[in-house]
């Protein structure tokens, strides 16, 4: 006891070692105990060697990786990163949201992992798992020419070029001198370079894959994204693979040829991945994980849930060389077993991994690995008594959460959850008087004394009710509320009525939790913002629909529908009528060539409903419309008195993906928060904003 002041002043200035409890991607960066959890970890590093081994087939498989909420799942998946990245190309997919897109969704985020670093290496997942499979290709190809082996390629190359033997002779060395060796932007011999190489590998992929489909102009356009330095031009090439048109001056940059507006997005999608995988085959297996999928359990999302098992049992058809994880709670993994074809069930878990709390010596070993680099002795900083509590918790999550709590407790003197504040002790008291006045008023014998009495205890009462508003109150410091990123935004929306005053939560530290998660994600996702991100209709309509599936649990009388004109391609958007307003919010994130047809329909929609407001949106990052037409449709939309066009600014982007992150995160259990005091507390804070006002409730204004 004579130790504890020393300790506690040693760490007050120090941040928090187990205030960092969760992993959102395997991208990031934790605090990684190896021995927890190290046998399931080897038995899906010799699934994947298994895959490799597979020469005559390549089949993909699958592993199913169960918990419960906050045991590591994800945790386990950045281990698999760090180790293999270096080797193995790892893609991370969250949930979809748009039963019509659940492919193109996939593919998405296969796009957006592919852009992430190797670590040590300057370069991106996608350009090592080109380098090595294009340098391989070349090597393998132009060795059996000079042997006079038959390639099947002679009609490309009569004899060996000098390029071709420097090609040759690089690329044996490191499969990186495709970036490193090969001239500067711009310069000619770089172009010959890549020129060569295309018709090269075009000749082998019709050789061993055929040319069918889109997969040759894939290929085409993987080879240019690997061909150029100038960040512009992969960020348009990556556009061009997300299957999104260019602008005409963007395509003779890069060279391409949009896609046709008419083609299927999905059969695309499934294409993409295609080449991918069998290009990895010249590499190593890819890791493809879905993880967040809880949502999908939900009642609504029935039939989204069967187009996510479609699209699983197509990659596992069409996309070989990967293991194929999915991340589950137990019972949810149970309900999809149930509701899933005998096939999905059968592939997607030829592999189960269970994974359970860790015994108390490992949770103990985890949090000294967490301590020691701040230099903090736990055994110094927590009793026995503190230390059973903790490891009583039934997740590693919900273990260091309640590590965290004793470590401020301990530090800043912060009281524990559950633990009585100081104005409860205050309330007692309060009881205690009422009670006492409650007995005078059983044995009083005179009218006035009892009236006297009660006009009291109606006093105490009125004065416990302020104290524990104004408590509540503090606990949501005016800082904090002010210091929150969220601006107004969007006044010029249509709403019939004013702004509901902010709803204070009845319980302190439900509103505080939310506080934290939305300033600590708000910064997460600021810094995933100017990353390549693929934009897309489908899934700006799936989050939507997310969020208003998850108010009509809070309102009850909320309705959802589409509209339709005839045959004729409309934006993607949602109707959505409350008892005193309908609403059509609508995503165009089309190229400016196919804007104007699909904004034409939109107006004609807003002249065919004259009681319903209809708003327009597009994200700012996208190209901005210069074309006269289509200038001239969003001026239209913009004079309507029942319409707006609004390029989506950062920070509108942000606090929609936020709302939308919250509400999938409840979903998840990765952020154990009730639903309903979220939103209400959603209210609160963003009552200006678009997408909180359509729900909130019309004020009486007799009151």
């Amino acid at each position: 006891m004579m130790e504890q002041p020393t300790t506690v002043e040693k760490i007050v200035s120090k941040p928090n070692p187990f205030s960092n409890t969760r992993v959102d991607t395997p991208f990031q960066n934790h605090t990684d105990l190896k021995e927890i959890y190290q046998d399931e970890f080897e038995r899906l590093k010799s699934i994947i060697t298994d895959i490799k081994d597979d020469v005559e087939n390549h089949q993909s498989k699958g592993a199913v990786v169960t918990g419960e909420p906050g045991t590591g799942k994800t945790h386990l998946m950045m281990r698999l990163a760090k180790e293999r990245l270096k080797n193995n190309r790892l893609l991370f997919i969250r949930q979809p949201n748009n039963i019509n897109s659940v492919l193109y969704h996939i593919y998405s985020r296969v796009l957006e992992s592919f852009v992430e670093k190797v670590p040590n290496s300057p370069y991106s997942q996608l350009e090592h798992l080109l380098a090595t499979s294009f340098s391989k290709i070349i090597v393998e190809t132009f060795r059996a020419f000079r042997n006079k082996r038959s390639t099947g390629l002679f009609d490309y190359f009569r004899k060996l070029t000098d390029k071709d033997r420097y090609l040759l002779e690089v690329l044996s060395k490191d499969p990186l001198n495709l970036y490193k060796a090969l001239g500067q932007e711009g310069a000619r011999s770089k172009r010959e370079y890549w020129q060569r190489i295309e018709l090269l590998l075009d000749g082998w992929w019709k050789k061993n894959h055929g040319d069918s489909g889109y997969s040759t102009a894939i290929l085409k356009g993987i080879i240019k994204f690997c061909s150029y330095s100038d960040p512009y031009k992969k960020r348009l090439v990556g556009k061009w693979l997300s299957a999104n048109d260019l602008e005409d001056h963007e395509l003779e940059s890069v060279g391409l040829k949009n896609w046709k507006e008419e083609g299927n997005k999905e059969a695309f999608s499934l294409t993409a991945m295609t080449v991918f995988a069998k290009l990895s085959i010249m590499d190593e297996p890819l890791i493809i994980i879905f993880d967040q999928l809880e949502g999908l359990g939900l009642e609504h999302n029935k039939a989204l849930l069967q187009s996510f098992g479609d699209a699983v049992k197509e990659l596992f058809t069409y996309v070989p060389n990967s293991l194929i994880i999915l991340n589950l709670f137990p019972d949810r993994w149970e309900y999809f077993k149930a509701f899933f074809d005998g096939s999905v069930v059968g592939r997607v878990s030829q592999s189960q991994i269970v994974l359970y709390k860790p015994s108390d010596e490992q949770l103990k070993k985890l949090l000294f690995f967490k301590a020691q680099m701040l230099r903090v002795d736990i055994e110094r900083l927590f009793t026995q008594e503190d230390l059973n509590d903790i490891f009583s918790q039934h997740s590693i999550r919900e273990v260091l959460n309640r590590a965290s709590h004793y470590y401020r407790y301990r530090s800043q003197n912060i009281p524990l959850p559950g633990a009585i504040p100081p104005e409860k002790s205050f309330e007692y008291e309060v009881k205690e008087e009422i009670k006492g006045l409650k007995e005078q008023l059983n044995v009083s014998s005179f009218e006035d004394e009892v009236r006297a009495s009660f006009k009291s205890l109606i006093g105490e009462i009125s004065a416990l009710r302020m104290l524990i508003e104004s408590a509540v109150r503090k606990s949501i410091t005016p800082s904090v509320v002010e210091s929150t990123p969220f601006s107004p935004s969007y006044d010029q929306m249509p709403t019939p009525f004013e702004t509901m005053s902010p709803v204070v939560e009845s319980t302190a530290s439900a509103s505080s939790l939310i506080l934290e998660y939305l300033e600590r994600e708000k910064a997460f996702l600021e810094e995933e913002y100017e990353k390549l991100i693929i934009i897309s209709d489908s899934d700006d309509m799936g989050k939507l629909l997310t969020v208003t599936e998850a108010f009509k649990t809070l309102k009850h009388n909320i309705e959802t529908d589409r509209l339709i004109l005839g045959k004729r391609k409309l934006p993607e958007h949602l109707l959505i009528k409350t008892p005193i307003q309908s609403i059509v919010i609508g995503f165009l994130q089309v190229s400016d060539m196919v804007f104007p047809s699909r904004i034409k329909n939109f107006n004609e929609l807003v002249r065919n409903y004259e009681g319903i407001q209809f708003t327009l949106f597009r994200d700012v990052r996208e190209t901005t419309i210069t074309g006269k037409v289509g200038k001239a449709e969003i001026e239209k939309l913009n004079q309507a008195h029942n319409g707006q066009f609004i390029y989506m600014d950062k920070e509108d982007r942000l606090t929609f993906e936020i709302i939308y992150k919250l509400i999938v995160d409840i979903q998840n259990k990765d952020f154990e928060v009730d639903l309903e005091k979220a939103l209400k507390t959603l209210e609160s804070l963003m009552s200006h904003y678009w997408l909180i006002k359509m729900f909130k409730p019309v004020p009486n204004l007799n009151d």
